[in-house]
Parts: C-alpha cells; sequence; structure tokens
C-alpha cells in the first residue's frame, strides 16, 4: 500500500468505496435530525420560520456531508476540511440558538467529524468545546437538565469511540504499509542472494569447464585417449552446475567443506596447480563448515582464474578461540589487490557472523585469502 489513505473513512482502505461506506454511515447518523424534522412536519413552526429551519437543515447537512467527504489524511485535515468544520461548527452552535432545544443535537455531528479529521489533542480540545456548547446553549434554550445530559453523554462517548476508531484505523494502515516494506525488503534479500549464490557457483563451476574444455582440446589435438574422459567430466560439472543452479534459486543449497575441498582438488588438478590440504583441530561445526565451504569455493576459484600458481595450500583450523581458513598460493601478484563481487560477497557473509576475510599479497610470495571465525559466533549460528 502505497499512502496511508486519502480520506478518513468509516469502513474500507481504498478512496472510492470508503467513500460509499461514509455516505452509508452518515445515513445511519443522521438519525439526530429526528427532533428538528418533527418539528417541521408536526405543523408546530409554520410560515417564515419554517422556510428558514428548512434552508438551515439543508445548509447543515450539505456543509456537514461536505466535510466528511473532504480530501484528507487521517489525522492531518486537507486544505477544504477546516474551513468547512467551521462553518458546520458554526451552524451547530447557532442553529439550537435561532431555532429552539430540538436542534441541541448538532454538536454530536461536528463532534464525530473533529475526532475523524484532527489529530488526537486538537481533536480533544474540539469535543471538549462541543461539551461546552451543548451546556450554553441548552442553558440558553431552557432544555431540561436530563436532555442535556444525555447529549453531553453522547458527545463524550462518541468523540472517544471515534478517535479510537481513527487511531485503530491509522495504526491498521501504517500496519499494511510496514507489511508491504518488509516484503520488498525480504523480496530484495532474497534477490541478493540468488545474485551471490549464482555467482559463486557460476564462476567455479565455468571456470572448471573451461580448464577441463581446453585440455580435453590438447588431449584431442595429441589422439589421446584421455580426451573422452575429459569431456565426460566436462559433461558431469555442467549437469551438476545446473543442479546447484536449482538448488541456490530454491534455497535449498547445503555446501559443505569437505564436498568443496574435493571439488577443490578437481578443479586444481584440471589447473595443473598442486594442491595441498592440511586440517587442524576438531571438526567445524555445520554452520562453519558451509560458510568455510563458500570461502574454499570462492578461494579456489580465483586462484584457477586469476592467480597463474603452481602450488597452492589450503589449511583450515578450528582451535585456539577461532576457526581459519588460509588458502595460499605461488602465483605472480602485483599492485594492490582490488576484491571483486565473489569475493565482496563472501566478506558480507564472513562479517554476518562477526569474522573478518583477508585478501592480500603474502609475505613469502603468493597471494594469501585468510578468514577468521570468532568461535563464540558458532552457538548464536
Amino acid at each position: 500500500m502505497s499512502r496511508l489513505g486519502d480520506v478518513f473513512t468509516f469502513g474500507g482502505t481504498e478512496d472510492k468505496p470508503s467513500r460509499w461506506r461514509r455516505l452509508m454511515g452518515m445515513s445511519f447518523g443522521l438519525v439526530y435530525l429526528f427532533y428538528p424534522i418533527t418539528d417541521l412536519t408536526s405543523g408546530n413552526v409554520t410560515g417564515f420560520k419554517a422556510y428558514a429551519e428548512v434552508a438551515a437543515l439543508l445548509a447543515f447537512v450539505g456543509f456537514y456531508v461536505a466535510t466528511v467527504m473532504s480530501p484528507k489524511n487521517y489525522g492531518r485535515p486537507g486544505r477544504w476540511t477546516l474551513p468547512l468544520l467551521c462553518l458546520t461548527a458554526l451552524m451547530a452552535i447557532v442553529f439550537p440558538i435561532l431555532f429552539g432545544g430540538g436542534w441541541l443535537a448538532l454538536p454530536i455531528y461536528v463532534t464525530v467529524v473533529i475526532s475523524m479529521a484532527l489529530p488526537m489533542w486538537p481533536a480533544l480540545a474540539g469535543m471538549l468545546a462541543m461539551v461546552a456548547v451543548v451546556i450554553v446553549d441548552g442553558l440558553l434554550t431552557r432544555a431540561d437538565g436530563a436532555t442535556i445530559s444525555l447529549l453531553l453523554l453522547q458527545v463524550v462517548t462518541l468523540g472517544v469511540l471515534f478517535m479510537s476508531v481513527r487511531n485503530t484505523r491509522t495504526l491498521v494502515m501504517k500496519l499494511h504499509q510496514a507489511q508491504g516494506e518488509v516484503a520488498r525488503l525480504a523480496a530484495g534479500e532474497e534477490r541478493l542472494r540468488i545474485a551471490r549464490d549464482l555467482h559463486d557457483l557460476l564462476g567455479h563451476s565455468l571456470s572448471l569447464i573451461v580448464l577441463k574444455s581446453e585440455l580435453a582440446g590438447r588431449l584431442s589435438d595429441q589422439g589421446s585417449p584421455r580426451a573422452a574422459d575429459e569431456i565426460r567430466d566436462i559433461e558431469s560439472v555442467a549437469r551438476l552446475a545446473l543442479q546447484e543452479v536449482r538448488e541456490a534459486v530454491t534455497g535449498y543449497r547445503q555446501r559443505g567443506l569437505s564436498e568443496e575441498l574435493d571439488n577443490a582438488r578437481a578443479a586444481l588438478d584440471a589447473a595443473s596447480v598442486a594442491v595441498t590440504v592440511r586440517m587442524a583441530g576438531t571438526p567445524l561445526p555445520d554452520a562453519l563448515d558451509g560458510l568455510f565451504g563458500w570461502a574454499v569455493r570462492e578461494g579456489v576459484t580465483n586462484v584457477v582464474r586469476h592467480a597463474r600458481a603452481s602450488r597452492c595450500e589450503i589449511i583450515v583450523a578450528y582451535e585456539g578461540g577461532a576457526a581459519t581458513l588460509e588458502i595460499v598460493d605461488n602465483g605472480p601478484h602485483a599492485g594492490p589487490y582490488e576484491a571483486g563481487s565473489g569475493l565482496c560477497g563472501l566478506t558480507e557473509r564472513v562479517e554476518a557472523v562477526s569474522g573478518s576475510v583477508d585478501a592480500a599479497s603474502h609475505p613469502d610470495g603468493g597471494f594469501r585469502l585468510r578468514v577468521l571465525v570468532p568461535v563464540a559466533v558458532d552457538s548464536r549460528a
């Protein structure tokens, strides 16, 4: 829902349906005009005064309807609301004095409009003002105490009721807006997850397909029977990549460290990079196992694509108050390092669990990717 509402309503949230509902609600509310109408139809009022009362009654109903139907936001009167409301209130003050106690119900209508159209404190002040009007006009028209008391009760109860209705509808509309915003944020987060997963998945798989395709081409030129094996491996990697993409889109993909280490060995072997894997400490918990699996995939993909290395070492340790992963290669590296979208995505994942990522040249040459996650995070993951 893009807006809080164009008008105050007795029902409905959209402009046109709420207008019809307000008209229906007002038709029931006009019951308080029973006494002025009775004076006219009973013949108690005749001549010029009768015409004057008819004109006054039509004027009040017209301005009341126009005030209710004037565009406005909840608790924020529109351009014409206040002028129309002032005229309607003036009629509610003057007409009982001119035409008698049967018109003392008019402040009730004004109270309802004030309660729905104005913020809480101005609405409360307006309701108290209508209480004063009922008392003063009642005394001036010599209305009995029981009638004045009944009208006062109706002004107060209806005022409080409609202020509560207005506040409730405002909260409901804000809740709908908040729900819509949450849905938009969730959709954006899901798109980001899918984009990040697809980048990581396809980057690794396509790099491996390219390497094996090049190897199969060289073997085919040499007439080696291994070319057929490499082509079958390409088919297998392509099928696996397709399955992983589907799983990433549906959110079911779980990337275990051991699986990614096997994939890393295969990719590095196809790139003619000697790989050494070292493990230290106890097995990783599930949350870190999946995270480090992502890190291995991203790090090895970068080695295969960019490092031009002949040797790569992968070190995983879970001890000493932290879990660490290091991927070190001996490829040439010069100048400052610029992180790509894959490494940025990995950094977001690691920082989400209070970890850190360091990607820089290794002091002994080559390049090192280091992921550090505090052990205390595991209990929260």
